[in-house]
C-alpha cells in the first residue's frame, strides 16, 4: 500500500501561526483559559490556524492545554499526521485525522482507486468523470483522443496537478496533443452540461463525519456550501478556455474576481447554504429526497473504497486494540460535488483537511454546525482517561502475577482436557466479543441521541442497501487484499463480527451445555432455542 503522502505531514502539536484573524466575527466571547479541574475534558488546539475551532471548543466546555501538552482527550490538527503519533495514542484520546485516507484524497490516489473499482463493479460508479493519471497513461490518453478524432468529436479536458489544491495550476484544453507527456498530471472529461443557478455554474461542499473505520460508521451533514463561479457560463469553446471564473467554482479562486458578491442575504450571493439550495429544488418541483439519497450512495461508495487501506492502516498503528473497541480516530472530510443538469452528482474531489475559515456569516453558521455537531456525536467522557488508566494498571497486573482465566494447555492432556481447553477458549471470545457489542449498542444509543444535524448514511437502516454496500465492500477487501498477510483476511472473515448480542449469548449458553457434558453433569435445554452439540467448535474450526 503506498504511503501517505509526505507534504505538509506534521507530527503531534504543530506549530503554526495562531495569529489568523476570524473575518467574521461572532458575538461569542472567548472563555479564559482556567487551571484545569479535575473531570475536565482537556483539548489541545495548537494544530489549527482556524478560530471557529477554537470557539467550539470553548462552547463545548473542553479547556485548552498548553501546545505542549499530549495527553489532552481531543487533539485537533489541521494537516494530515503521521502514523506514529496515531501509534503513540492512549486508548482514551482522539485525534481528528485516519491514517490511509490519502487514499482517497489524493487526486491521483483517488484516481487509481476508482479506476480499480470501476473495472470490478461499473455499473456501480459511474459518478466518476473518466480519468486518466499522467504519466502512466498517457498513452492510453492519446488512443482515446484518436479515437475521438476518428469519430470527428471532440471533448474538453481538465488538468490539474496529481497532488495540487485550491484550484492552482488547473486548465483546460480541448486539443489533447499539446500535454506534456512526463508531468504528473490528472486529466479528467470536463462535464460540459452542468446545472446551473441564475445563469452560474456551481459546486457544492458536503461535510461528512467518519467516526470508526472498524466498524465502519459514516455520517452525513445536511447543510453545507454552495460555491458559485463568478461570470455567466458558457460552454467550452477555443475562446473561453481560459475564464477559469467561469468554469471552476473554487472559491480560492473566484474570491479574487471583483464581481464576487458577499451578501449575506441567504437567496444571494457566490456563496449560499445548501439548506437555502434544498428548499430552492422543492420550489422548482425537484426531487429534494432523491437529491439527498444520490449524494449518501456517491460518499458511501467513495468511502467504502477508501476503507481497506483505513482499516490496514489504522490496525498497523494499533496493534493491540481489540476489533469494535472505540476509536482514536475520527475525521471529518468535506466533499466536492458537482451536479449535471438531470441533477445527477459527480465527485470532483475530496478534502481531509476542509477550510474552516469564516470569511462570511454563512460560512461561520455552517462551519460551526459542522463542528459542534461533530463533538457531540464522539461522545467524548471526562471518564475515559481514568477507566484507561485502571484498565492498563490491570492488564500489568495480571502480566506481572501471571493470572490468567485460561491455564495452559500441558503437553500430553488427554482429548477430554482438550475439549474443555478448547471451549474455555471459545467462552473468553465470545464474552469477548458480547462486551464489543453491548459498547456498540452504548454507542448507537447515543449517536442516535445526539446526532443534531448529521445523518447516519452507514450503516444504513435499510436492508437492501446495507447488502449491496456489503457486497461492494467485499469486492474493495478483495481487490486489495490480494498477496495480503493471510492473518489479515482471517480478521475480516471472523463470524463473530457479524453475530448480534442474542446470537452470541445463544452460543455461550451451548458452551456452558456442552461443559457441563463433558463434565457428567445432568443439563436441560435452556432458551427458546433448540441447540446442537459442539456447534460453536464447529463455527470456528476454520479460524
Amino acid at each position: 500500500m503506498p504511503s501517505l503522502p509526505q507534504e505538509g505531514v506534521i507530527q503531534g502539536p504543530c506549530p503554526l501561526d495562531l495569529n489568523t484573524e476570524l473575518p467574521y466575527q461572532s458575538t461569542m466571547k472567548r472563555k479564559v483559559r482556567k487551571k484545569k479541574k479535575k473531570g475536565t475534558i482537556t483539548a489541545n488546539v495548537a494544530g489549527t490556524k482556524f478560530e471557529i475551532v477554537r470557539l467550539v471548543i470553548d462552547e463545548m466546555g473542553f479547556m485548552k492545554t498548553p501546545d505542549e501538552d499530549e495527553t489532552s482527550n481531543l487533539i485537533w490538527c489541521d494537516s494530515a499526521v503521521q502514523q506514529e503519533k496515531i501509534s503513540e495514542l492512549q486508548n482514551y484520546q482522539r485525534i481528528n485525522h485516519f491514517p490511509g485516507m490519502g487514499e482517497i484524497c489524493r487526486k491521483d490516489f483517488l484516481a487509481r482507486n476508482m479506476t480499480k473499482m470501476i473495472k470490478s463493479r461499473p455499473l456501480d460508479y459511474t459518478f466518476v468523470p473518466r480519468t486518466w493519471i499522467f504519466p502512466a497513461e498517457y498513452t492510453q490518453f492519446q488512443n482515446y483522443v484518436k479515437e475521438l478524432k476518428k469519430k470527428r468529436k471532440q471533448k474538453t479536458f481538465i488538468v490539474k496537478p496529481a497532488n495540487g489544491a485550491m484550484g492552482h495550476g488547473i486548465s483546460l484544453i480541448r486539443n489533447g496533443d499539446k500535454l506534456p507527456s512526463q508531468d504528473h498530471l490528472i486529466v479528467q472529461e470536463y462535464i460540459e452540461k452542468p446545472f446551473l443557478m441564475e445563469g452560474y455554474k456551481f459546486d457544492l461542499r458536503i461535510y461528512i463525519l467518519v467516526t470508526s473505520c472498524d466498524p465502519l460508521k459514516i455520517f452525513l451533514y445536511h447543510d453545507g456550501l454552495v460555491r458559485m463561479g463568478t461570470e455567466k457560463y458558457i460552454p467550452p469553446n477555443e475562446s473561453n478556455l481560459t475564464q477559469l471564473y467561469m468554469h471552476l467554482t473554487n472559491y480560492s479562486v473566484n474570491k479574487h474576481n471583483e464581481r464576487f458578491e458577499r451578501d449575506e442575504t441567504e437567496n444571494k450571493g457566490s456563496k449560499r447554504s445548501i439548506k437555502w439550495f434544498t428548499e430552492f429544488l422543492q420550489a422548482n418541483q425537484h426531487d429534494v429526497a432523491k437529491f439527498w439519497s444520490d449524494i449518501s450512495e456517491l460518499v458511501v461508495k467513495t468511502l467504502i473504497v477508501a476503507e481497506p487501506h483505513v482499516l490496514h492502516a489504522y490496525r498497523m498503528c494499533r496493534p493491540g486494540q481489540p476489533p469494535g473497541s472505540e476509536s482514536v480516530c475520527f475525521e471529518v472530510l468535506g466533499f466536492d460535488i458537482l451536479l449535471d443538469r438531470k441533477l445527477k452528482p459527480w465527485l470532483l474531489e475530496i478534502n481531509r483537511a476542509p477550510s474552516f475559515g469564516t470569511d462570511q456569516k454563512i460560512d461561520y453558521d455552517v462551519k460551526r454546525g459542522v463542528l459542534l455537531n461533530a463533538l457531540k456525536l464522539l461522545n467524548i467522557r471526562t471518564s475515559d482517561k481514568r477507566r484507561n488508566l485502571a484498565k492498563q494498571k490491570a492488564e500489568a497486573q495480571r502480566r506481572l502475577y501471571g493470572q490468567n482465566s485460561i491455564k495452559r494447555l500441558l503437553p500430553g492432556s488427554s482429548d477430554w482436557e482438550q475439549q474443555r481447553h478448547q471451549l474455555e477458549r471459545r467462552k473468553e471470545e465470545l464474552k469477548e466479543r458480547l462486551a464489543q457489542v453491548r459498547k456498540q449498542i452504548s454507542r448507537e444509543e447515543h449517536e442516535n441521541r445526539h446526532m443534531g444535524n448529521y445523518r447516519r448514511i452507514y450503516p444504513p437502516e435499510d436492508k437492501a442497501l446495507l447488502e449491496k454496500y456489503e457486497n461492494l465492500l467485499a469486492v474493495a477487501f478483495q481487490t486489495f487484499l490480494s498477496g495480503r498477510a493471510a492473518s489479515f483476511q482471517r480478521e475480516l472473515n471472523n463470524p463473530l463480527k457479524r453475530m448480534k448480542e442474542e446470537d452470541i449469548l445463544d452460543l455461550l449458553e451451548q458452551c456452558e451445555i456442552d461443559d457441563e457434558k463433558l463434565m457428567g453433569k445432568t443439563t436441560k435445554t435452556r432458551g427458546p432455542k433448540g441447540r446442537i452439540t459442539h456447534y460453536v467448535v464447529k463455527l470456528f474450526k476454520n479460524t
